[in-house]
Formats: C-alpha cells, structure tokens, sequence
C-alpha cells in the first residue's frame, strides 16, 4: 500500500490507481473534433438541417470541443442514440433513424481512421513510475475496449496497465458498477482504489462506487469548474506523488 499526495490532499493506504483515457492520458480532443465534425456531416448530407444541431449536441462549438459535452464524455453507443433522436425529430421512424446514425458513425470510423492521437507529455513516465511502486494500474474508458486496448498497444504500456476497460455494452459512466468491475478485476477494494479523470463523469461513479479518492484533472489550466466536486484537481500527471511505497 502507498500514501499518495496531490497538491496538499494526501491519500493513504492505496493500493491501485484507475485512469480515464480520453483527456487524462491520451490528448485526443483534435480526433474526438474531427469525428464529430465527420459524423455531423454525413448525417446532414442526407438530412440536410441537422448538422448544425448535432454539433452541439456532441458538445462542439467554434470548432471546440467542450469537456462536459457528449463526444468528450459519453460513451459510442450514447452519442449514436443521441444523433438518431435528432434524426427522429424530422419525422423519420425511430428504427429508421437508429440505421442512418449507424452508417455514418461507421463511414466516420473508416474516414478518420485509426490515427493515433498522442499522449499528453509526461504520462509514459508517470505510469512507469507509479508502476514500479508496486501500484496496480488500470485503464477505465467511454470508448469502447477495443480501442482502448489499442491504445495500450500503440504507446507501450503493457508493461505498467493491468487493465484494459471500456464500455461496449451495458452501463456507461457514471454507473458506479463500471467502477466496481474494474476494481473486481485488478483484484482490488474501491475503498483503496483513486480514480484519476478529466470529467465530472470519472468523479462521480468512483464516488458512488466508493473509492478511497477522486483526483481531476484538466492538463495545463490551474482552474476547471467541471472539477470542483474532485478531492484535487491537478494540470499534470507528475503532481501524483508517492510518499510511502
């Protein structure tokens, strides 16, 4: 177990560490952007009227992509609920819709590819440091399994993350029970598990779920409203530290 500290909040008897991955780990807002971009488009293009409205029910506007929104937050399988509820507001049949939205989140996929999007500065470290502590390590995502597996694979981090999560079917963040299955399985309490990400999702299903700590995190900027029920708020991955192995 390890005493970890945050800024002056300090956490004791920790045994593993969770992460988000989009906006914690990986700085993906540019591709997230795109493929909200793309996925507006090709709906609006048979359904003309509706991009506009889809953007910002992803959470784009001027070209940026806001961190409580949908793309940044939700799960695929909400965000394509959410672009056929739209589409059904035209007047089209509910299974109608669910199709349209389908195929073109599926041409988005292929369009935007598979491009990684890089780490944020730091993180290999931080990662292989907490990891040679003795640390458990996991990765707890919106995107779906495969690609956060694909984003183990991509940046070498096998050798510090012992699990690889996301959301494929059933719940979604902030169900705590994303949170306790992913505790299940590193073989570790919640009570000494933190969780670490950059949502008031990520904060709010490791508190249900009980969680020895929350800790935010909003990379560069010292001050982020969507954090403030967050134990700490850090700008960095290299402020966890750990005082006692």
């Amino acid at each position: 177990m390890a005493t970890i500290q945050c800024k002056d909040v300090k956490f004791s008897n920790i045994q593993a560490i969770v992460f988000d991955k989009d906006g914690t780990l990986e700085d993906s807002q540019e591709y997230l952007r795109s493929l909200g971009q793309k996925r507006s488009r090709l709906i609006d293009a048979q359904i003309p009227g509706t991009g506009e409205p889809l953007l910002m029910a992803f959470g784009i506007l001027d070209d940026k992509l806001d961190p409580t929104g949908l793309l940044a937050v939700g799960s695929r399988g909400e965000t394509e609920i959410a672009a056929a509820a739209y589409i059904a507001e035209t007047g089209r049949g509910w299974l109608e819709s669910r199709g349209i939205a389908r195929r073109a989140f599926e041409e988005a996929d292929q369009f935007i590819g598979t491009a990684p999007s890089p780490l944020f500065v730091g993180s290999l470290e931080v990662l292989k440091y907490l990891s040679e502590t003795g640390l458990k390590l996991g990765i707890l995502s919106a995107a779906t399994t495969a690609r956060v597996q694909a984003f183990v694979e991509r940046h070498h981090l096998g050798d510090y993350v012992q699990l690889q999560m996301g959301v494929d079917q059933g719940p979604s963040k902030p169900d705590p029970a994303l949170f306790l299955q992913a505790c299940q399985k590193l073989g570790v309490e919640p009570s000494a598990t933190l969780m670490v990400g950059d949502s008031v999702g990520d904060i709010e299903m490791a508190r249900a779920a009980g969680a020895a700590g929350c800790i935010g995190i909003c990379w560069g900027k010292p001050t982020a409203a969507h954090l403030e029920t967050a134990d700490v708020a850090i700008t960095g991955l290299d402020q966890i530290q750990i005082l006692e192995p």
